[in-house]
């Protein structure tokens, strides 16, 4: 864990330059704007440790996947989103010296991504080994606007010289990523220019055949007065640049303001994308880039109307809260049905950018809640549009009639994920998805779209469980044999409880908007049955008899359902007599020890528990949180969000807080010790449950809001807003009880501890505590 990052309530800051962070700053730094992002990368020259990264959405290769050997439905690729051009590049040489802070003393240093308006910004004083001085600002951004633009303004001052700078803006596209299998590298130049004020480089990805057009204009302010560029056009391999030189006074500084765009062909054709990349610099710097920067202002401040959660009482809480809604909101806005929600977003490699089942357990509530119905619509098109793929998927592992196995990893629908005990046994992703369009409609009521794409997706999936279980005749029950759960620290197990539960619910739930769609929509439900020779008295009579005679594995003597067969056989040594040098035991154990061993990687038997809370009365879910919580090491990001929810939900508020922080500063603290690979976008989505869920104690039950708030004792009070069906409330919970503002026209009700309440529109009302 670390603890560099200073307490604001609006600002990330770092202070002082420690370059061992360097990296874990360079994923808290990033931007994005849901189009493109970047890592916090410095724009001049840096030559320590640094992991460069500038990723534009959507775009990527298919990395042929390294495994020593193959078995029969083993994806065959491994699809990352690529580390695309380097457009945020400023080389400045004093005299014949490169300023780069690996080599130079870092006199003063001062990070700052300030999260209410949306820019970064970096300042700093440094002396190179010959001993001039210089001092540097430089603001950037990802533009929400024009979302395929960025812009930078980088002013350097000499302090104790007077020598003539040489300046370089430049678009490298000469990158790799770090986490290439073979070392490859995955773009093709196609062409490229340097004009006097700029140029452009445009891509091609091998295989995918994607092409990215990357371009620059730039202007220089001296003393700030505009100075007329001559510039030297410099080109090599899949990189250009416009090099000046000019002469320096001591105490006058320099500004070197570079406007820059991404186009790709996702968007445009191939042969429009120079025309288009034109039109976006002209367009952007004839804004200019005070008038971008209050434009991202004022985006930003209408984001945060929606989405901010204020917590007065407790500043780092309140930081660390804003910083996970900063980063998702940069990571996708829902403006595309093709893109989806990568475990690291723009801030990093690992995970490849891909989309996993986090973006439907903990992603979707988030934009329920807080953006337009049609962003969390869109997350559940792109699941539907790949719904082809997925029973081709199923197909390779050797099922039938329109089964779906949707994958675990992927970008356009295809499997891509290279462990096989996850590829092909962590199945309960599947019935992530029929959760997340149960929770869709739950929520919006737009039963509609379970007629238009809901059932369809859903059928498929139940028919994957139908066909996935066996019937023991031994126990004389349905079983399901060799799975992964959520809790990756067992794999190839028989009967884990919360895929068993889960393929079970999504039967049962199939079973009922099959009825509700056909009762709703007669023409659109024999449309279907025709389209996938859906035989509803046949398969719904093998959905029944599994949902009747199912096997749940489960402990009669601590009465707690048991994770899967043989679970208490393992040595049960809670977490906390495990000595610390031991942790985490991901980085310290061998895989057969964790394998062998009781430790839970995060929520499994509590995560089914989270997603069905109402059919379980208080008690239980005590038994199993006190059971399971001291057996969990939390070494997912995905784990302490669930925690902190169900305790919140237990009363139990010291747990709740505790994990609630977990979550909350996973990044910010570097829990794991792992940030430097990138930030953990999707676990923050978590974070937003953890409170709203967690300490709001919100629940959709019966078509009504629910709340069963209470205050963490470090709080005065806390706020949000929530979005439901039309209506916005405010809710705040504080000493005094909970107030609730509803800022829409319509009269709506809600329920507060279990109590109807009735706010008029344009009103509000005190819950007395």
């Amino acid at each position: 864990m670390k603890d560099y990052i200073e307490v604001d309530e609006w600002k990330i800051i770092e202070e002082g330059f420690n370059p061992h962070h360097n990296k874990v700053s360079e994923s808290i730094f990033s931007l994005g704007n849901g189009r493109m992002g970047q890592r916090a990368n410095f724009e001049e020259a840096y030559s320590g440790e640094t992991l460069q990264g500038n990723y534009i959405a959507g775009v990527y290769y298919p990395d042929k996947t390294r495994v020593g050997w193959w078995k029969n439905g083993y994806p065959e690729y491994f699809a990352k989103v690529l580390n695309a051009a380097n457009w945020v590049g400023i080389d400045i040489h004093i005299e014949n010296e490169q300023l780069d802070l690996a080599k130079c003393e870092v006199i003063t240093f001062r990070r700052e991504l300030n999260m209410q308006a949306g820019y970064l910004k970096r300042n700093f004083t440094a002396k190179t080994a010959s001993g001039k001085i210089v001092e540097v600002e430089a603001i950037r951004f990802c533009s929400m606007v024009d979302d395929e633009a960025g812009a930078i303004k980088y002013t350097i001052t000499p302090l104790n010289f007077s020598e003539s700078l040489t300046i370089t803006p430049f678009i490298d596209g000469d990158v790799v990523n770090k986490d290439s299998n073979y070392d490859e590298k995955f773009w093709d130049e196609i062409k490229k220019e340097s004009w006097n004020d700029g140029g452009f480089l445009q891509m091609r990805t091998k295989k995918t055949g994607f092409e990215v057009a990357t371009g620059m204009l730039i202007s220089v302010l001296q003393n700030n007065a505009p100075v007329k560029l001559n510039t030297q056009a410099v080109t090599k391999e899949k990189y250009i640049a416009a090099k000046f030189k000019l002469q320096t006074t001591e105490g006058q500084s320099i500004t070197i303001i570079k406007y820059a765009a991404n186009l790709s062909s996702q968007n445009y054709a191939a042969a429009d994308l120079l025309i288009k990349l034109k039109e976006t610099l002209v367009r952007i710097s004839k804004k200019g880039f005070e008038a971008m920067l209050q434009e991202q202002a004022a985006a930003w401040a209408e984001k945060w109307k929606m989405n901010d959660i204020i917590i007065e009482g407790d500043v780092s809480a309140q930081q660390a809260i804003r910083f996970n809604i900063f980063q998702l909101n940069q990571t996708y806005t829902g403006e595309d049905d093709r893109l989806n929600i990568g475990p690291k977003g723009f801030t990093g490699e690992k995970y490849g950018g891909s989309t996993y089942w986090d973006t439907e357990a903990y992603c979707v509530p988030f934009y329920l809640s807080t953006a337009d119905q049609k962003v969390t619509k869109n997350l559940l098109l792109y699941r539907y549009k790949q719904l082809g793929k997925a029973i081709e998927n199923a197909k390779l592992l050797g099922f039938n009639n329109g089964a779906a196995l949707y994958p675990m990893v992927t970008m356009d629908g295809t499997e891509c994920h290279n462990e096989w005990e996850i590829t092909f046994e962590e199945i309960h992703r599947n019935g992530a998805i029929a959760y997340a369009i149960f929770n869709y409609v739950r929520y919006t009521a737009d039963e509609a779209y379970l007629a238009d794409y809901g059932l369809e997706v859903l059928i498929a999936i139940a028919r994957f469980w139908s066909q996935r279980v066996n019937w023991s005749a031994d126990k004389q029950q349905y079983v399901m044999l060799g799975v992964t759960g959520p809790n990756e620290y067992e794999n190839n197990v028989n009967n884990n409880w919360y895929t068993s539960t889960l393929a079970t619910w999504c039967m049962k739930y199939t079973m009922e908007v099959v009825a509700m769609v056909k009762t709703a929509d007669s023409a659109k439900y024999a449309a279907l049955v025709a389209k996938i020779s859906f035989k509803e008295a046949e398969e719904t009579a093998r959905f029944k008899d599994i949902v009747a005679k199912m096997y749940y594995p489960y402990d009669g003597k601590q009465q707690v359902f048991l994770q899967q067969d043989g679970y208490l056989d393992k040595e049960q040594i809670l977490v906390k007599d495990l000595p610390a040098v031991d942790r985490p035991i991901n980085q310290k154990w061998s895989w057969d020890r964790i394998l062998r061993s009781c430790y839970i990687k995060q929520a499994d038997v509590l995560q089914g528990i989270y997603f069905f809370e109402d059919q379980y009365d208080l008690e239980t879910i005590r038994r199993n949180f006190d059971f399971y919580e001291p057996r969990t090491v939390h070494e997912s990001s995905l784990s302490p969000c669930v925690h902190a929810i169900l305790a919140a939900k237990l009363g139990d508020e010291a747990r709740a807080y505790e994990f609630y922080l977990r979550t909350a500063r996973l990044d910010l603290d570097d829990y794991n010790n792992d940030t430097e690979d990138g930030c953990h976008i999707t676990s923050m989505a978590g974070t937003w449950m953890s409170v709203i869920e967690g300490f709001g104690g919100m629940r959709v039950i019966d078509g009504k809001l629910s709340f069963q708030p209470f205050l963490p004792a470090k709080w005065q009070s806390f706020s949000f807003h929530i979005g439901f069906r039309g209506t916005i409330l405010n809710i705040k919970v504080s000493k005094n009880g909970v107030q609730i503002k509803n800022l829409s026209g319509t009269e709506t009700s809600v329920l507060v501890y279990d109590k109807e309440q009735t706010v008029k529109a344009n009103d509000e009302l005190l819950v007395e505590a």
